[in-house]
């Protein structure tokens, strides 16, 4: 009798982690990051790279957290 066909499918590491204190903490980080740069104003090229940096970072926790993703 096989008893894996009642389980439920446990969620996979890579998801449990994403959405874990880590993730909200790296997520509100970039938007604290991404808001500081629209504060001050971008009148420089190094603030369009940090703009550019903080956007990536969101970008990359918010796909981290996208259901269906591979691991």
């Amino acid at each position: 009798m096989n008893h894996d066909l009642d389980a439920p499918d446990p969620p996979t590491g890579r998801r449990r982690r994403s959405l874990g204190i880590e993730w909200y903490g790296q997520t509100g980080a970039s938007l604290c990051w991404i808001a500081s740069v629209l504060a001050y104003g971008m009148s420089s090229p190094g603030d369009y790279l940090q703009m550019s940096a903080a956007s990536a970072w969101l970008i990359a926790n918010i796909t981290a957290a996208l259901p269906g993703r591979n691991d």
